[in-house]
């Protein structure tokens, strides 16, 4: 599921289809039967921009106090008045908190986008398909490790038998990212099956990654064949509490990906950022029904 195919414009937030090497083929979780196909994939070149996201930020409540004047309440009354407002802002806060369990209930109902299903593995039937919502497009699929990109320590032609030093979007500094240390995410290239495109990801876009109980935040960093779907970096799957290695890393099952329609981060690589931008788009997810 090694397949670059987008690329971030260096002005711009369009997809264009670079010039990249060759696909290979990922290695799967040991527990897999099945291995993945290494069926290159061709890509058009249309370019199709996507607008920037625009979403409600995360407000604190507004603590109020008493007046002092004739007749208003004392100063003992004001104090237990600004404990219990102190009380229930925090209550309030803890409830709009964005947790593994409030993103799977958001992303329980499925209203499909994608003309067909994907597959997991190469052989498994195509069971996956991608949903949506008017703020996120989400599938639920199993974790492949990608290692692909800058040579690392962990993530290098030694490390693993598929290696390719590419991946199909680009740091801010024109470097292919780094699965070893950068959370981000693998979507199947466009094809009849879905243009992700179309529902305004590309490369770049900010997504919330939830395992059993973990929610973390990655990147569109990389394509994969467009009729297999469920990959994620190296980092992505380390930060999970999946185990990363390359070779017999990943989980067969159990791993949802949410990414946040017309969501971008300039610079790809600043994981800063997408953890704060996906922080709110979770929390606008989350409000809206």
């Amino acid at each position: 599921m090694r397949v670059p195919s987008l690329t971030l414009a260096a002005a711009g937030a369009a997809l264009i289809a670079p010039a990249l090497p060759a696909p290979a083929t990922a290695v799967p979780p040991a527990e897999r039967v099945a291995a993945r196909d290494g069926t290159t994939v061709r890509e058009g070149t249309a370019a199709h921009g996507v607008g920037a996201a625009h979403g409600i930020g995360v407000h604190g409540a507004v603590r109020g106090g008493g007046g002092g004047g004739d007749g208003g309440p004392g100063r003992a009354e004001r104090a237990d008045r600004g404990d219990r407002s102190d009380r229930s802002d925090r209550t309030g806060r803890a409830g709009d908190a964005v947790t593994a369990a409030r993103l799977l209930a958001r992303a329980g109902t499925c209203h499909r986008v994608s003309r067909g299903r994907y597959r997991t593995d190469a052989g498994r039937p195509a069971t996956v398909p991608v949903c949506g919502t008017r703020d996120a497009v989400f599938w639920k699929a199993d974790l492949d490790i990608d290692c692909d990109g800058r040579p690392t320590a962990r993530c290098n032609r030694r490390t693993d038998p598929v290696f390719a030093a590419a991946t199909a979007v680009l740091g801010s500094d024109g470097r292919r990212l780094n699965a070893e240390t950068l959370p981000y995410i693998v979507v199947p290239v466009p094809s009849r099956r879905w243009d992700h495109r179309a529902s305004g990801v590309r490369g770049g876009s900010v997504a919330a990654v939830v395992y059993r109980d973990r929610v973390r935040y990655a990147v569109v960093g990389d394509t994969g064949p467009r009729d297999l779907i469920g990959e994620a970096s190296y980092a992505t799957a380390r930060a999970l509490g999946i185990r990363p290695d390359p070779r017999s890393g990943g989980v067969s099952s159990g791993v949802t990906y949410i990414v946040f329609r017309g969501s971008r981060i300039t610079a790809a690589e600043d994981r800063a950022a997408a953890a704060a931008e996906g922080e709110r788009l979770a929390r606008r997810f989350l409000a809206r029904h």
